[in-house]
């Protein structure tokens, strides 16, 4: 373990530091100095501190010269930094008390942070999730991704409707930022191939008269946890080769002049720029291929100033691709293999599928994503030749082994020919990866049943299951410090290094004190929320309701309609007797929409005119309350997930790939109800199928019923409760001044053909449902159930999940002391 800070510096040497860093951020002296102040002065300390580590870092791992891991992802949404640093390093004490002395507590000062705008959910959450557990490890790695200066949008609620505004969150600067104008690289985008000979042939490498945008670096560091190990996140910034045309300025076209500024610095404006428009989708394109080519030079560069040939990149090198966003990657570090450094086509093949593994999310074809043919054409000339011959290459494989199946072919094929002529990008991140991996078992099963069966078929042993996990010190240390002093208090704190030892808890299930701490640790969570929801909304909740939770990307899919037809049966039934004994319930929803998905945003209308009716119904008081908690970050989800009793993971059997909510609710005592989806399964076996409410489809029979077995008016018929809560919905009850507005939804669910089989399950959740009150009308079996739950999360630990792809896909090994 890294000695504490305190015993390296001693803490008047602390003092000077941070009124040192005080006045060169602030020009203040301490008397004078507000929290916001305070705040930048903690953070220069901490930056000063983990610079010394960083460095060593980079020099040991040049010294032994260890192979890193380099994970590219669109999104690393890595949340507030400063306590989850400083507790990293061992400075976290030092640091209050030195702050406590000049009248702050640290928490409220870290509460000043800013959330960066990186991500917007799972997927952004799990890579930073991954980079700090390779740190902790000390597994050298580099997380990849766009630094994007507006992030994805600040969500917030008028009248019932999201509204997007910018996500501000460089208005006080990148604190944590290290600028590295050394570190640019130029992207080239559109231009021509150059022809040769009198049949018109294209020649390799001849790619000219590119418009050019430099890639710059800005790092932020990650340290690992009582380790000596700080890994890096290179976020790249767009920033076009000329500043300003002065002809057309001088001629006074003063925009005109910053214009081509203006276009190319778009590339790292905003995250998932808004796909309805060709112009959307376009940006979106030339954003993945930024991020991929800038990372990928960075990666060559880096090799070569260590004095290593490119033969060494399969040994020095493993890299990581998030999702299908990255695939480009196989393209383009073909090309800079044999365009760029004169590899032979076979030899670049052979380094590009050693070095690239792929890390698959979903099994829904459209979210597979296919990029029309022509913005190859246009704006990756050269690299659609490079995908082309790959395809070429490998089809011909294929007829070679299956000859006369033109059926196969097709499917396998990375050009979708059906209508306008797409590229399958998962196909080429499948094809030019060694290990394409899955994020639960279950998905990767279905992974080699349906999207990729052909494929897996073909290039049998690629595909393997890695479980994803989250970063304990950050979901249960850091955000739930009365649940990690009382752990701690019984057996001690190695399970922060290594998450299995919470089994060690499991004697005191039937220990009615430490039954009772729990209850305490879980009513003051529940009391903090409860404050917020009241400072921010207005709304009083009974902190002795359950306090039952969906917090998610808001998506058909997820099933946030499913919840809230509950909520409105819950609603009727209170309603219909109001003497009656009813379990007193406080739903919450948070998540985003995306700016161009109408259901989506129609949904959270929905919740928010329903809450609208319940909340102020006299009748129903404390007994039911709903609520939409606008702006979903890392650091509100700090806030919610420690306070939560039941965790709602709800989605269609066989769309939700993993999950990691379900994770970081289920390690702070909350009881889960779930389909049998995703890492549902495993947190089912987990803690045991008594200690998880499950429900639902399985995925045979969604498989069946998508098969034109399915009749939703037929389950809508055998349910009065949901006949009541759809009728209510689409006759205005909840929308007065709009009778039919939320019609789109209802006829989604009964004529559209309920594609996601909310009404198929609406019955047996409501049944589930009334399970979990009786459960939770018993405190003590309860609480039995929730330490059962926190005791079996072992497994589910991030720093578990990189053990797992260090092993099996990047042959990675932690530094040596």
């Amino acid at each position: 373990m890294f000695p504490d800070l305190s015993k390296v510096k001693d803490k008047e040497a602390i003092r000077r530091s941070l009124e040192r860093h005080l006045l060169q951020s602030t020009g203040m002296e301490p008397e004078a100095a507000q929290a916001q102040h305070w705040l930048g002065a903690t953070i220069g300390l901490a930056r000063e501190l983990v610079s010394e580590r960083w460095a060593e870092a980079r020099r040991k791992k040049e010294r032994q010269g260890a192979k890193e891991a380099c994970y590219f992802s669109m999104e690393f949404l890595v949340g507030r930094l400063l306590t989850d640093t400083l507790r990293n390093l061992g400075a976290y004490d030092v640091c209050a008390e030195m702050l406590t002395r000049v009248g702050y507590n640290i928490e409220d000062i870290a509460e000043l942070e800013v959330d960066p705008g990186l991500g917007n959910g799972g997927l952004g959450r799990l890579a930073a999730c991954l980079l700090d557990s390779t740190a902790a490890i000390g597994i050298p790695a580099y997380g990849y991704g766009l630094r994007y200066e507006f992030g994805m949008f600040a969500q917030r609620i008028k009248e019932g409707w999201q509204s997007e505004e910018p996500e501000q969150w460089l208005r006080f600067g990148g604190r944590w930022e290290f600028a590295r104008s050394d570190l640019t690289y130029p992207v080239r985008y559109h231009g021509r191939l150059a022809e040769s000979g009198r049949d018109g042939a294209t020649a390799p490498g001849q790619w000219i008269e590119c418009a050019t945008v430099l890639a710059t670096a800005f790092d932020i560091p990650a340290a690992g946890y009582s380790s000596d190990t700080v890994n890096t996140l290179r976020l790249w910034s767009a920033r076009a080769t000329h500043e300003l045309d002065l002809e057309r300025f001088n001629a006074g076209d003063h925009l005109g002049a910053v214009l081509d500024k203006a276009q190319w610095e778009s590339l790292t404006r905003v995250l998932y720029p808004h796909d309805g428009t060709a112009a959307g989708r376009e940006l979106r394109f030339k954003q993945q291929y930024f991020l991929v080519s800038a990372s990928l030079q960075d990666i060559i560069a880096r090799l070569k100033r260590q004095g290593c040939s490119l033969d060494m990149l399969p040994s020095r090198i493993a890299v990581q691709i998030n999702d299908t966003h990255p695939a480009m990657a196989v393209a383009e570090l073909m090309r800079l293999l044999v365009d760029e450094n004169g590899l032979t086509w076979d030899h670049a093949w052979d380094i590009t599928r050693r070095v690239i593994s792929y890390t698959n999310h979903t099994l829904m074809p459209e979210a597979l994503e296919r990029w029309p043919l022509r913005f190859f054409e246009i704006i990756l000339p050269r690299h659609l030749q490079i995908i082309y011959r790959i395809n070429d290459s490998f089809l011909k494989e294929v007829a070679a082994r299956y000859p006369g199946d033109i059926d196969l072919l097709r499917r396998v094929s990375f050009i979708d020919e059906d209508g306008e002529r797409h590229v399958r990008m998962a196909n080429l991140a499948f094809v030019g990866s060694h290990r394409i991996n899955g994020v639960s078992k279950i998905h990767t099963e279905l992974m080699k049943r349906t999207v990729f069966a052909d494929l897996d078929r073909l290039l049998p042993g690629r595909i393997i299951n890695i479980t994803n996990g989250v970063a304990s010190r950050r979901w249960l240390a850091g955000a739930n410090p009365d649940l990690r002093n009382l752990i701690s208090s019984k057996i001690g704190n190695g399970w922060m290094r290594d998450l299995s030892e919470l089994k060690q808890l499991l004697p005191f299930v039937e220990d009615a004190a430490f039954r009772a701490d729990f209850r305490s640790a879980k009513a003051a969570n529940k009391q903090r929320l409860a404050n917020h929801i009241e400072a921010e909304t207005g709304l009083s909740v009974s902190v002795t309701s359950i306090f039952d939770a969906q917090i998610k990307r808001i998506h058909e899919y997820k099933r946030q309609l499913l919840k809230l037809l509950h909520a409105v049966a819950l609603y009727n039934r209170i309603r219909n007797n109001p003497g009656g004994d009813h379990t007193a319930r406080t739903v919450i929803f948070a998540g985003k929409a995306a700016p161009g998905y109408a259901m989506a945003k129609l949904i959270i209308k929905l919740i928010n005119d329903v809450a609208r009716v319940v909340n102020h119904d006299p009748l129903i008081g404390d007994r039911l309350k709903i609520l939409f908690l606008p702006n979903y970050s890392v650091s509100l989800a700090e806030r919610i997930v420690p306070a939560v009793d039941l965790s709602e993971q709800i989605s269609t059997a066989g769309t939700e790939a993993s999950g990691t909510g379900n994770m970081k609710m289920a390690m702070n005592g909350a009881l889960t109800v779930g389909t049998l989806d995703g890492a549902n399964i495993e947190i089912r076996d987990a803690v045991g199928a008594e200690n998880f409410f499950a429900f639902g489809l399985t995925t045979d029979e969604v498989a069946y019923l998508e098969k034109g077995h399915y009749d939703a008016l037929s389950y809508l018929r055998r349910d009065n409760d949901l006949q009541q809560a759809l009728e209510m919905i689409g006759n205005g009850f909840f929308s007065p001044s709009n009778r039919d507005l939320f019609q789109p939804i209802v006829q989604s669910l009964t004529r559209g053909g309920d594609r996601f089989f909310v009404l198929a399950d609406f019955t047996y959740y409501v049944g589930i449902q009334a399970e979990i009150e009786a459960c939770y009308a018993d405190q003590e079996e309860w609480t039995r159930r929730a330490i059962i739950n926190t005791a079996n999360m072992g497994m589910f630990s991030s720093d578990r999940a990189v053990v797992d792809y260090a092993r099996e896909i990047w042959q990675t090994r932690p530094l040596a002391d």
